[in-house]
């Protein structure tokens, strides 16, 4: 794409930022891993998905010292991720230029993004308000078999479940999925009921994904519309993962998935804050077991 060759901002100093292309982003991966965030192996593919125009990094001496992504779902939501600086330039302005520069990608829409504790304050001078805390819970699978109510998702079911994804989040977001559902790597699961075969005749009650990632496999989204649902899929998502360490980003008014986390065995490994700038359009928070990604929400 033509937009990605020039500058958009040179400053302070030497720093030029420019939009990034998924070439750039395996250094922006790495550093995100270094920061313990535990990145997808398979990530970077879907995010581009998305908006391909949503990725930034600056460079000084053309040498990768910033990054952030502020991706577009439609035409009143977007989100901001992937805000980093390497650790031996911080302190230098770089991070804030960045930050200006990929902000006005998303132009008058609410922006949400999920803030790490040491950043909660400036993420509020910067207009960002807290919506609710979000836990990560970390642990080793648990021996189950995958219930009778949860099969593995087909292509088929891509339309059904693109809508009730959508009554799960302030943006429709159907290219996304497209990939998410279906990525080298990624294992996902459809939870039904009503009568016959397929989810032309059944009703979609919940649906997850689980991938691996750089420390740990990660489970998201888990969506649900009632606790046993949700049970149902975390059984199918683990079921082939027995012994190993998996992850899982709950919204902690979720009392239901706290509780099912804590049953499970898992415990809290690391915290942030779902902030927007703005209204957001209403969407089932109580169906939110398991957040899809810190980085693109």
């Amino acid at each position: 794409m033509t937009s990605s060759a020039g500058p958009l901002s040179p400053a302070p100093d030497d720093l030029v930022v420019t939009r990034a292309t998924p070439e750039d982003w395996p250094v922006v991966i790495g550093w995100a891993a270094d920061e313990g965030w535990n990145p997808g192996l398979s990530d970077t593919a879907g995010f581009f998905a998305q908006d391909p125009e949503g990725f930034f990094v600056g460079r000084v001496g053309g040498q990768p010292v910033s990054a952030i992504s502020v991706v577009n779902y439609g035409d009143a939501y977007a989100f901001l991720g992937f805000y980093l600086v390497r650790p031996d330039l911080r302190g230098r302005g770089y991070g804030i230029t960045t930050w200006k520069t990929a902000l006005a990608h998303a132009g008058s829409r609410t922006v949400g993004l999920d803030g790490v504790v040491a950043q909660q304050y400036n993420y509020r001078r910067s207009g960002f308000e807290p919506a609710y805390r979000t836990v990560r819970f970390t642990g080793t699978a648990p021996a189950a078999d995958t219930p009778a109510q949860v099969r593995p998702v087909r292509r088929e079911d891509l339309a059904a479940i693109t809508a009730y994804d959508a009554l799960c989040n302030p943006a429709d977001r159907p290219r996304f999925l497209a990939y998410w559902l279906t990525a080298p790597g990624h294992r996902a699961f459809v939870s039904e009921s009503g009568p016959g075969g397929g989810l032309a005749s059944r009703a979609v009650t919940g649906y997850g994904v689980v991938r691996p990632g750089r420390d740990a496999h990660r489970i998201g989204p888990l969506f649900a519309d009632t606790a046993d649902d949700a049970r149902a899929l975390f059984a199918a998502l683990t079921a082939d993962l027995a012994g190993t360490e998996v992850a899982i980003d709950v919204p902690e008014p979720n009392a239901a998935a706290v509780t099912m986390m804590e049953e499970a065995g898992f415990t809290p490994s690391f915290e942030t804050a779902r902030m927007y700038t703005g209204p957001v359009r209403e969407f089932a928070r109580e169906r939110i077991f398991g957040v899809t990604t810190l980085e693109l929400g």
